[in-house]
């Protein structure tokens, strides 16, 4: 006997009423106002394979969008009954739609100004490296700064970059070139004299002046070192900073990305004002001009957390539907590529080096605590086993002071953990901030200077932390790596680096979903779809089936879960509509490309219409 002969057909109709309810968001709920007593869509997708990011619905074949936010989501008849005179109907033959990806860690402005300064990613000879330079020269004024970065030692054998490299052909224009990871840089002769960087000079706390033999500077400076020199760059004007975000928010666009988490231009040795006026020179004037593209969450230096708690009980934490006012950041150690990541035990290229501790621990407590208490969401830089540690020792003697509640503490990073470690992170509820690109850049040299056992035990514990409990976020540091998150989806996948035929740690693959979760939202909640059968609908009634929310995401670690991250109703609508028709091969293989972006529903890259688009 059929289940549904159980229940009276009463007991159906208010059962339909009921999910339908849930399934539709009501006109009073505050995420969803924009609904009338008689919605009309301003949008229907359709013949689509949607991932909604919703464990109850994970995929639908239709989606309609009204004043910016998803109306509903289902099969195409129940979705078809929100369309009307005006509605645009969008025929995907079948490609799959995912939600608007948000990047959870970027220096967005910095990154838009690299753009356009001389860029070294890649490079992988000592003479290709000076050719760049050589070419920026050329194409300077005598005396002006030349600027760039992104290059990675390793790439050419590992041998650090000298003044020395550069001196001849960069006679008379200063030069600062950064590492990729932002924790080191290159100083020219010309740099040095200026700032006054000598043999006499000894190391700031929180940071190195790189020597010879004889004492003398070699022109690179690491973590803190570098504010010797920083205040002696040209400040970067208010027009090139606006032209910065633009070109950042169209990368980002073409990439998938709708959403970032902006920890600005913030790295040890660097002005904490930096931050706060792009704040307000460039995300302010942007949002009142009409000109921001992407949505921002934008993290400030922790030192400054009492300012940004003024703004937050001034403004509020959401500013408009494109500025979030997230949380604050410190840093505790530096990175692998510059050997200041801090570490239980010492770097095998350099015996008698354990890294850096960036910030006293004192103080980064102290400034937690006091944050913290105030309400305001924390992120923390760490990279070494060591390192993370300390934070996770210091965010549990937080939790212990100021008492329990929902902050959602980050580790930003999180990439080399002592054994053990990867468990805290879920027993502490603890965010993982992680960018799986750091790994193809680390994979060789991690070996080499942490020694193949303490890499392989330790790097990159995808799975271990999610086995842990813990909730990963995926990001991608840039300009540090390439914003590009199906490509990190895939690397995540595949942990398979250059030149590599096999994984760097197998099992710590992460799945498709997994992933793909990680660099958006999940969330099991109550709410069933209107077409499942109406023998699954009273079999749940009768086991009386609910689910609480959880989740593991990157919306869900900056606090933007209630309007981002999954195409359920209610939410913006963010999304983007990828090259590929096949679920199944995309699940296989993690490899697609963007073909669309949408922002609130409406096409936001390309900027003309697709051929898709136009045949509709």
């Amino acid at each position: 006997m059929k289940l549904y002969t159980l229940v009276s057909a009463a007991t159906v109709v208010v059962l339909a009423f009921v999910l339908r309810s849930w399934w539709t968001p009501s006109a009073s709920s505050s995420s969803s106002s924009f609904l009338s007593s008689s919605p009309v869509a301003d949008l229907v997708v359709r013949n689509a394979v949607i991932f909604t990011s919703v464990d109850s619905l994970p995929f639908a074949d239709s989606m309609a969008v009204r004043n910016g936010r998803i109306l509903r989501v289902g099969n195409h008849s129940f979705v078809q009954e929100v369309a009307g005179h005006g509605t645009e109907e969008l025929n995907l033959e079948g490609k799959v739609v995912v939600p608007g990806f948000i990047d959870s860690h970027v220096h967005l402005i910095f990154g838009g100004l690299q753009m356009v300064r001389v860029e070294l990613r890649g490079v992988n000879q000592k003479e290709e490296f000076v050719r760049k330079v050589k070419e920026a020269v050329r194409n300077a004024k005598e005396g002006s700064w030349i600027l760039g970065g992104g290059w990675n030692n390793d790439l050419w054998g590992g041998e650090s970059p000298v003044a020395s490299w550069i001196d001849d052909i960069t006679p008379s224009n200063p030069v600062w070139l950064s590492r990729m990871d932002g924790h080191m840089g290159l100083a020219n002769s010309v740099t040095l004299k200026l700032a006054g960087i000598s043999h006499l000079l000894e190391d700031p706390e929180g940071g190195t002046i790189m020597r010879t033999a004889g004492g003398e500077p070699t022109g690179l400076l690491i973590d803190s070192a570098m504010k010797l020199l920083l205040p002696w760059i040209p400040e970067v004007s208010v027009n090139e900073r606006r032209e910065a975000l633009h070109r950042a928010s169209n990368l980002a666009l073409m990439r998938g990305v709708t959403t970032v988490v902006d920890f600005g231009r913030y790295f040890p040795g660097v002005s904490t004002e930096l931050l706060w006026e792009d704040f307000s020179d460039v995300y302010q004037w942007a949002d009142s001009s009409g000109k921001m593209m992407i949505r921002v969450c934008l993290f400030f230096p922790m030192e400054t957390w009492s300012r940004l708690l003024d703004l937050i009980e001034k403004m509020g934490h959401d500013l408009s539907q494109w500025i979030y006012l997230g949380g604050v950041k410190a840093f505790a150690d530096g990175s692998l590529g510059s050997n200041s990541a801090l570490l239980y035990e010492p770097y095998v290229d350099e015996p008698q080096n354990y890294g850096l501790q960036v910030t006293e621990i004192g103080s980064l407590f102290n400034m937690t605590a006091s944050s913290d208490q105030s309400g305001l969401q924390v992120a923390i830089h760490a990279i070494g086993d060591k390192a993370n540690d300390l934070i996770l020792d210091l965010y549990e003697s937080v939790v212990s002071t100021n008492g329990m509640r929902d902050r959602r503490f980050r580790i930003e990073h999180a990439q080399h953990l002592a054994p053990g470690s990867d468990a805290r992170f879920g027993q502490q509820a603890i965010f993982a901030s992680v960018q799986p690109e750091h790994l193809l850049d680390d994979a060789d040299s991690a070996i080499k200077k942490l020694g193949m056992e303490r890499a392989e035990k330790g790097s990159y514990l995808f799975r271990s932390l999610l086995a842990g409990n813990a909730q990963l976020a995926l990001g991608s540091d840039w300009p540090v790596a390439d914003i590009n998150p199906l490509g990190a989806v895939r690397t995540a996948m595949k942990r398979t680096p250059p030149g590599w035929n096999n994984a760097w740690l197998p099992s710590e693959c992460l799945t498709l979903n997994d992933a793909l979760k990680a660099a958006l939202f999940h969330v099991f909640q109550l709410s069933t779809p209107p077409f499942f059968t109406v023998e699954l609908l009273l079999y749940m009634e009768i086991l009386g089936l609910h689910a609480g929310r959880h989740t593991i995401s990157a919306a869900r670690a900056c606090f933007l879960d209630k309007d981002l991250g999954s195409l359920s109703p209610g939410k913006l609508a963010d999304f983007v509509i990828l090259s590929t028709d096949s679920w199944d091969d995309f699940a296989a293989q993690g490899s697609a490309s963007v073909e669309a972006t949408y922002v609130a529903g409406l096409r936001a890259y390309p900027s003309t219409p697709s051929s898709l688009e136009m045949k509709n």
